[in-house]
């Protein structure tokens, strides 16, 4: 059993490919980036940063590759927490930009149901197409286990 999981598309008896874009924004979205030891809330263990392990030596000086959403465990459903996670978002894709492989992000955050966050990526790709990825994000569950 795993703490956390996704799902594998299969083409026949091969995994189905895409176009890597899918890939780099799951990678940036769900992957944990290390916190500053201020960002830390005072509810989760003061010792734990966490952090991508391919940071250690990154090839341009202050890329991090994740996201802090990792830090809205504990977190109740208030819109404060909203913001936070759109913002958590935007930092974590904003390498996109300065790659230009978008022009443009937009992310909305809503509340799927207790426990559940929605998460609206829409990419503006440099061609001009809009591509869009939903992913649903629960949180409280993850904190659970981790206390356990």
């Amino acid at each position: 059993m795993t703490e956390a999981g996704g799902d594998l598309l299969l083409d026949g008896f091969d995994l189905s490919r895409d176009d890597g874009l899918e890939t780099a924004v799951i990678i940036s979205l769900f992957t944990d980036r290390r916190a500053e030891p201020d960002q830390i809330p005072p509810e989760l263990p003061q010792d734990d940063l966490r952090g991508y392990w391919g940071d250690v030596q990154p090839s341009v000086e202050g890329d991090r590759t994740g996201s802090l959403l990792w830090l809205l465990a504990r977190e109740k459903q208030l819109p404060q927490t909203l913001a936070r996670a759109e913002q958590y978002c935007r930092d974590a894709l904003a390498w996109m930009i300065e790659d230009r492989v978008a022009t443009r992000i937009e992310v909305a955050a809503s509340y799927h149901s207790k426990s559940w966050m929605l998460i609206v990526v829409d990419l503006y790709r440099p061609q001009g197409e809009r591509v869009q990825y939903r992913y649903n994000y629960e949180w409280s569950a993850q904190a659970a286990k981790r206390a356990a």
